[in-house]
């Protein structure tokens, strides 16, 4: 599994200072884990994020999610929404495997619950997914709880991006995309806090790709052309999924607000929010934690002043366009069952960069 990032390239997107290892795993307590499925038949898996050590049934986060584009079938956003708070793990996944996995997270936190001797009467699982159909057999499910429960036992604050878990079938921008992280340090306060942002990328056009405001889609395109390289979906469809953790204090209200401003990151890679695409954000605070066992008749939270709000917006705007990136840097080339072959950004983005900074 390659260890490249967009910043290997000498590509710096905007200004704030990243955390130390630039993904998600800088909110503390936040683990990522992976389950790989590569077989000749599938190119799937399942990515698996925690947001906090303890069980976060027990004590839930503050939580938001929002829509760009609808074309999807995640899990668990209505109660979200609703309640404005978040009980469980964070699945990612291939599209028709969203059932078997919202029943791997119930199996999963019903036994962690037992074990621990916390009451659970309902529970609301949350997964997303993107449609992997054009390099995995996906009609034949292939996820399933063992899958799940090997994500979580393996997850780490230390992660590997790229084509792993629930991207190694997906395909961003023509070329070979997957799950890609960046985060950002806010100076708050006095405080430094953090904004971390994990991508499940599976959209776009190749035309349109868009790195650092170099319009190098087009450019590919045509060197595909050339070779006879093309990947297997060329047109704006397909998914991605956001998920946008902080340590910052914030209302529900507030984090939504943040998850519209991703939208702009997206846009800033060449995203045109295609007809068919799922373009979904789920966002959590670990800054606040809500006891599912207090009798007290209200809860005190601490939240960001409102005039404060520009500056996570646009630290999650840098951080959801790195996150984009890196998925595309990190991931290798992968051939499908069908045989087609989806392949890396890397070659084509070496040569243009020596093109481009040639003629510079």
């Amino acid at each position: 599994m390659s260890c490249r990032r967009i910043r290997d390239y000498g590509i710096k997107i905007g200004s704030f200072p990243v955390g130390d290892r630039n993904s998600i795993g800088d909110i503390p307590g936040v683990a990522v884990g992976h389950c790989t499925i590569d077989t000749a038949s599938h190119k799937t898996g399942v990515t698996v994020i925690l947001p906090r050590k303890e069980n976060i049934f027990s004590g839930k986060l503050i939580a938001a999610s929002d829509v760009l584009n609808g074309f999807g079938k995640t899990a668990g956003t209505i109660q979200i929404n609703e309640l404005g708070t978040l009980e469980s793990p964070i699945a990612l996944t291939n599209t028709l495997n969203v059932g078997l996995v919202h029943d791997a997270l119930v199996g999963y936190m019903a036994d962690r619950c037992r074990e621990e001797g916390i009451p659970l009467f309902s529970f609301n699982p949350v997964v997303g997914e993107c449609n992997d159909c054009h390099l995995n057999d996906i009609k034949e499910r292939a996820v399933d709880a063992s899958h799940v429960l090997s994500a979580i036992h393996s997850a780490s604050a230390d992660f590997e991006q790229g084509d792993v878990g629930a991207g190694k079938g997906t395909i961003c921008y023509g070329l070979k995309g997957g799950i890609g992280s960046a985060s950002r340090k806010m100076e708050i306060g006095g405080k430094t806090y953090h904004i971390g942002v994990l991508v499940q990328s599976n959209f776009g056009k190749m035309e349109d790709l868009t790195i650092q405001g170099m319009e190098m889609g087009r450019t590919i395109r045509k060197w595909q052309d050339e070779e006879k390289k093309a990947c297997p979906k060329a047109d704006d469809e397909g998914s991605i999924m956001s998920i946008i953790a902080t340590d910052l204090p914030l209302s529900s209200r507030q984090i939504r607000r943040i998850l519209k401003r991703a939208a702009i990151g997206l846009g800033r890679t060449g995203s045109h929010v295609g007809h068919g695409s799922g373009d979904v954000m789920i966002g959590f605070s670990t800054a606040n934690i809500i006891s599912s066992t207090s009798d007290e008749s209200f809860s005190s939270l601490q939240i960001l002043n409102e005039s404060l709000m520009d500056i996570p917006f646009r630290a999650v705007i840098e951080a959801e366009e790195e996150a984009v990136l890196n998925s595309l840097a990190a991931a290798d080339s992968v051939t499908g069952y069908t045989g087609e072959t989806c392949h890396a950004l890397d070659p084509y983005l070496k040569r243009f960069l020596t093109l481009y900074r040639t003629e510079k």
